[in-house]
């Protein structure tokens, strides 16, 4: 089912928005985890793109993270699970940057995702007036080119993307992945151990469906090759220790 933003919408005027820096001593919401595998995931997928070389230096990738809009003249802050901006501008040098207002410090906002908890259905309400739904807020505030939900009790994967200025839900391939077009890369589900949690992880696939690694994966991997060279060269009665 395609979920729209706009059922209630007809009656009421667009919002206002406007795009300010957050004031100095604004303070950011500071939300507790709702479970343990949100942080795991992000971080995975953050760590598979920069062991592959995919992470540029004027990119911004974070997670909860505020993304900041002023609606009808009342700031609004969203702080998704995971979210990728193409280019941001840099800030000065011992400045640490807090949060990040779209279209005033860089490039909009290219893909969000939100990791649902197993009680709140906040990542797909479409609430218009405040406080404001996400779906709501990143289809038609942000409006954000790429939104992906994840469920990882199901597990079950969403991925929307703007068509006309509607999130329209995208299809899924044979193998169960889905394109996301801002990083030219496929998104699906993989269950497998890392650090000592079994669960189902979010991966990435290139074009050709390639499995994007973790760093611990190329490491193990590496680690593997260099034993099979060593025991190789034991039988051909060469002493690896004496190579190195």
């Amino acid at each position: 089912m395609v979920l729209h933003a706009s059922h209630n919408l007809s009656a009421q005027s667009p919002p206002t928005v406007t795009w300010d820096i957050l004031p100095a001593g604004y303070k950011l919401p500071d939300d507790p985890l709702e479970n343990i595998q949100q942080p795991l995931l992000a971080a995975t997928l953050t760590d598979a793109l920069g062991a592959n070389q995919r992470i540029l230096p004027e990119m911004l990738i974070v997670s909860n993270f505020g993304l900041v809009a002023t609606v009808n003249k009342k700031v609004v802050v969203k702080a998704p699970d995971w979210l990728y901006v193409p280019r941001v501008n840099p800030v000065a040098e011992g400045v640490i940057r807090r949060s990040y207002t779209p279209n005033r410090e860089g490039d909009r906002v290219a893909v969000v995702m939100e990791f649902l908890s197993e009680e709140d259905g906040g990542e797909l309400s479409v609430r218009s007036t405040p406080p404001y739904g996400k779906l709501y807020f990143y289809e038609h505030i942000l409006q954000v080119p790429t939104y992906v939900t994840y469920d990882p009790y199901e597990p079950e994967l969403e991925v929307r993307c703007l068509q006309a200025g509607r999130y329209v839900l995208q299809p899924v391939n044979l193998e169960g992945r889905i394109h996301i077009p801002e990083l030219d890369l496929w998104l699906g589900i993989w269950r497998g151990e890392r650090l000592g949690h079994t669960i189902n992880w979010l991966r990435w696939w290139d074009a050709s469906g390639n499995l994007l690694l973790w760093s611990s994966e190329q490491t193990e991997q590496e680690r593997q090759r260099a034993e099979a060279l060593a025991a190789k060269l034991r039988e051909l009665g060469i002493d690896p220790e004496r190579l190195s």
